[in-house]
């Protein structure tokens, strides 16, 4: 019998087909130069921007600059174990963190490993750390509020769910304090929210963690710190990663809340990253991409439409000026991309006026719409009582003789200071809030020394929990009607004549 040889050929075709080859193939490279946290590996054609990728002793990085001939990469963790000639491995991912419900009261670092020593944080899933923004039609306009519990703020500069509201001033003007404050006043509201440390001192982070722990607020925040000590690479991940958490949050259709403390230090930790790269520098030696860095991360918090489920991130950038100047190169860009500032002066903060708030060029350019309608109706007159006695207090200072209406202008005025002023630690309810600016717009505070505003704001407090619950539950419900009004008038003359 003969063969045929296309019969031999069809068998050899079947036979082939068939065969399952058991190989890992996985794509390697060599580190042809590592050092200040950087390695640059040749070999590696395919790997992705963004792309993990495990070096020998566990250490991870990820690749930032894909080149012709090599890769740039940045490391995580301990570079001192890397080595020249030695082998890394693409991962084919790119660079996740862990979110989830069992993130709460947790301290994790830019990888989202626990710190805390509460042992492992068993979550489901894995999201990655850079994500395009949503657009225009998945999200609807801010209209609900996120109260601070700061009365500077929520009467003058409101905050809304899904806003971008910007907290900047020099060093030692607390702008820490106020985002402390914000978080610690959401206890019994439906915000979750998120703390990034960026480059700030270990020991200072420690206080935060325990002023959090103290008043029950961990139980909703989650604290992720690159502190000074770490690599730059984290510095410069840790936003990315606690906004990466947050919008976990959102996307189940909750509200969640973010804290970058703060982007100064980011952009320096990205600027030395991107010249170790060998990226041309540009204005103040900050890389090109500096603004990118910044929009497309603050560009990620947004509300969401009712089809998406309507959940928030709002975020509260922090950035640290040198000697006021608003105009430096890091300070205008991120202006630029958020929806407002609260801008800390350190003459105000030297001279007792805690929160050092300027109302002059403080604005919120979305959180008017956000307010509630009983706070909104005694704010107008405040700004523009507070704006007339700044003007008129230089004119004060020396000491002619002023008419009467412009006394009565700057008696206002100081008073209104007063109340604006308020202790660390210490957020009030809405409702307390438009009580007290209420009274100063009606001129109960004038005749009050002004030393002695502080007591009488106490004593009006003591009395509203005492007797007037109720009514200041449903007072702040809408806006205040006459009858409203009429009973405030009341309980006003009541705590005079007590005081």
């Amino acid at each position: 019998m003969k063969i045929q040889p296309d019969e031999i050929s069809s068998i050899l075709r079947d036979k082939i087909k068939g065969l399952k080859f058991d190989i890992d193939i996985s794509e390697t490279g060599k580190v042809v130069q590592v050092g200040d946290g950087i390695a640059r590996i040749y070999g590696m054609d395919n790997v992705m921007a963004g792309e993990m990728i495990k070096f020998p002793g566990d250490v991870m990085g990820m690749a930032l600059n894909l080149e012709e001939d090599n890769v740039g990469c940045i490391i995580f963790g301990e570079a001192e174990k890397i080595k020249e000639g030695d082998i890394a491995k693409r991962t084919k991912k790119i660079l996740q963190v862990p979110v989830g419900e069992a993130m709460l009261g947790r301290v994790v670092n830019a990888l989202g490993e626990p710190l805390d020593g509460k042992g492992e944080i068993k979550v489901e899933e894995y999201h990655p750390v850079e994500r395009k923004a949503l657009g225009v039609i998945q999200r609807q306009p801010v209209k609900e509020p996120l109260q601070t519990g700061l009365k500077a703020i929520d009467s003058m500069i409101p905050i809304g769910r899904g806003q971008r509201e910007l907290i900047i001033g020099d060093r030692q003007t607390g702008k820490t304090a106020i985002a402390i404050d914000t978080i610690l006043n959401q206890k019994d509201t439906d915000i979750i929210c998120v703390y990034v440390a960026i480059g700030q001192k270990k020991s200072s982070v420690a206080k935060i963690v325990n002023t959090l722990e103290a008043s029950g607020a961990m139980k909703y925040t989650i604290v992720v710190i690159a502190s000074a000590a770490e690599s730059a690479s984290l510095q410069y991940l840790s936003p990315y990663s606690g906004c990466t958490m947050g919008e976990y949050f959102r996307d189940k259709g909750k509200h969640a809340l973010i804290i970058y403390d703060d982007l100064s230090k980011h952009a320096v930790s990205y600027r030395e990253l991107s010249l170790l790269l060998r990226r041309p520098p540009g204005r103040e030696a900050y890389p090109g991409d500096v603004f990118y860095l910044h929009s497309r991360l603050l560009e990620r918090a947004s509300k969401l439409n009712d089809e998406l489920g309507g959940g928030s991130l709002t975020a509260l950038p922090i950035i640290e000026t040198q000697a006021d100047d608003l105009t430096a190169y890091i300070p205008t860009n991120v202006i630029s991309i958020t929806d407002g500032q609260i801008f800390l002066n350190s003459r105000l903060f030297h001279s007792g006026i805690r929160p050092a708030i300027n109302a002059g060029l403080s604005v919120s350019r979305v959180g008017g719409n956000a307010q509630l309608k009983s706070m909104k109706s005694v704010t107008g007159q405040l700004r523009v009582a507070l704006a007339q006695y700044t003007e008129l207090e230089a004119f004060a200072k020396f000491g002619s003789d002023l008419d009467k209406a412009t006394q009565a202008q700057i008696t206002r005025g100081r008073r209104i200071v007063e109340i604006l002023k308020q202790a660390q630690y210490s957020p009030l309810s809405v409702a307390k809030q438009t009580f007290i600016i209420f009274m100063a717009n009606e001129g109960y505070l004038d005749e009050i020394e002004v030393e002695n505003v502080q007591k009488f704001e106490e004593e009006l407090y003591s009395t509203l929990d005492s007797e007037y619950k109720e009514f200041m539950e449903s007072m702040i419900k809408d806006k205040l009607t006459d009858k409203t009004k009429e009973a405030m008038h009341k309980i006003c003359k009541k705590v005079l004549s007590k005081f």
